[in-house]
């Protein structure tokens, strides 16, 4: 829907600011008029939704120095300047200043309506583009959480970039701790829903009763609004979908199909029954799960991701250090090779929480990566994946980790980094490029 753009209009002789307020209101433009320019930026800030039509002479604050603060406040801001005869010199380096245009005294009502169709024409073109860089720059924020370079990850950011583009609804499956949330974010920041609304909930977090009122209403005097009416047009994100009741089910699939095709409002549903013994088909109704089910994902599990893996506690440590101030640990090539073989039943937040522990361990000067480990998988299972590897994989992996750790620390200094590796400038070239590693990066 295209915004609703204002005139503001700033002149000190009311006759004249009242004068062109009714010529435009007439012309079909929403108007609102000051007396003074001081009253105007108490009220224009950045993406103001809307073009100014000013006076140059004015007393207190001119229109020549009211332009200057505009144009610092949001200098995409049309400005049509009206001048007095004589006054054309001024105009002039009005527009210098970035003025939009100017008009003289007395002025033209075709003109005037001409140049505040242009302007607001101009401003919502301004906005717009300003509105799908910043849904863009979330897209790419999103996709950046998104770590790792290994062929399930590669897959997925494709899978979230083709889907995010559609129209259907999407069903999120995976182990526990994979991100399903994540990429149900992904899905709505990189589609053309990314400017509206995502709206989550857990519908294994509420009783019935309670969870049929968040999502469907009715609306009880002084309470929120349902969360289908908040979600309208954007995307409704349902985490545990396994946990709804076949009543409630029964109103998702209503809601579904009152909606048609296109979907005003997009579902996105995450499923949480891997290790139940069960699957989603048999959670819920068939006819729900088809409409639901109309797209798949499927999140790779750590295990799965290899060299991920290496690159995932890494950044973690890294990111616990700095906010606890103190030195990430080192990983031994022992403890690469521990972490490449855990089998990660928690996937990502299980990592996270290692990572996390790792730190707090270097902190104090005690333990080590490979007693989290040990500890982890006693209480998980199997200390060991049954994939087995190469031992040719589990050295590159951690030859990879030391040489972008390193990298990192020295801020892509090359010289730094063949001094402390070691390594001839050719050798490390070589290596850089094997693993798919830049300079550019680290800067």
């Amino acid at each position: 829907m295209a915004r609703m753009m204002k005139v503001a209009i700033v002149d000190d002789e009311e006759d004249m600011r009242q004068s062109v307020s009714q010529w435009l209101a007439l012309s079909g433009f929403d108007t609102e008029t000051y007396a003074c320019a001081e009253e105007a930026l108490k009220v224009i800030g950045p993406d103001w939704p809307g073009v100014v039509i000013s006076d140059i002479r004015m007393p207190g604050m001119d229109g020549m120095a009211f332009l200057k603060r505009l144009m610092g406040i949001d200098s995409g801001l049309p400005v049509i300047m009206i001048t007095g005869h004589g006054d054309v010199p001024m105009a002039v380096e009005a527009m210098r200043l970035g003025a939009m245009d100017f008009m003289e005294k007395p002025f033209n009502p075709d003109r005037m309506t001409e140049l505040a169709k242009k302007a607001t024409q101009a401003r919502r073109m301004t906005l717009d583009n300003r509105a799908l860089r910043r849904d863009l720059a979330e897209g790419a924020q999103v996709m950046g959480k998104l770590i790792g370079t290994s062929a399930p990850m590669e897959r997925l950011r494709e899978d979230i970039l083709d889907l995010g583009q559609a129209d259907g609804h999407v069903l999120i499956d995976g182990e526990t701790g994979t991100g399903k949330t994540l990429v149900a974010h992904a899905l709505h920041a990189v589609g053309p829903r990314a400017g509206r609304k995502f709206v989550v909930i857990s519908c294994a977090a509420f009783s019935e009763d309670i969870l049929s009122a968040r999502l469907f209403g009715p609306i009880e005097e002084g309470g929120v609004i349902p969360l289908v009416e908040e979600a309208r047009g954007g995307t409704l994100c349902l985490e545990d979908v396994e946990a709804l009741s076949q009543a409630l089910q029964a109103r998702l699939l209503t809601f579904i199909n009152e909606q048609g095709s296109p979907a005003e409002t997009r579902i996105i549903a995450i499923c949480n029954t891997h290790g139940e013994g069960r699957t989603l088909e048999d959670a819920l109704r068939p006819d729900l799960y088809y409409r639901l089910a109309a797209m798949k994902i499927t999140l790779p599990p750590l295990r799965t991701r290899g060299e991920d893996i290496l690159t995932l506690f890494t950044r973690m440590t890294e990111q616990f250090a700095e906010e606890y101030g103190c030195e990430a640990p080192e990983v031994t090539a022992q403890e690469a090779a521990q972490l490449l073989q855990a089998p990660w039943p928690g996937n990502v937040r299980q990592l996270i929480n290692v990572a996390e522990r790792a730190v707090l361990q270097n902190r104090r000067g005690t333990g080590s990566i490979a007693s989290l480990l040990m500890a982890d998988n006693e209480e998980a299972g199997p200390a060991m994946t049954t994939e087995g590897k190469p031992l040719k994989e589990y050295v590159e992996s951690f030859e990879k980790m030391l040489i972008d750790n390193t990298m990192r620390r020295h801020k892509g200094s090359i010289t730094a980094v063949m001094e402390e590796l070691c390594l001839p400038r050719r050798t490390l070239n070589e290596k850089m490029a094997k693993y798919g590693l830049s300079r550019s990066d680290y800067l």
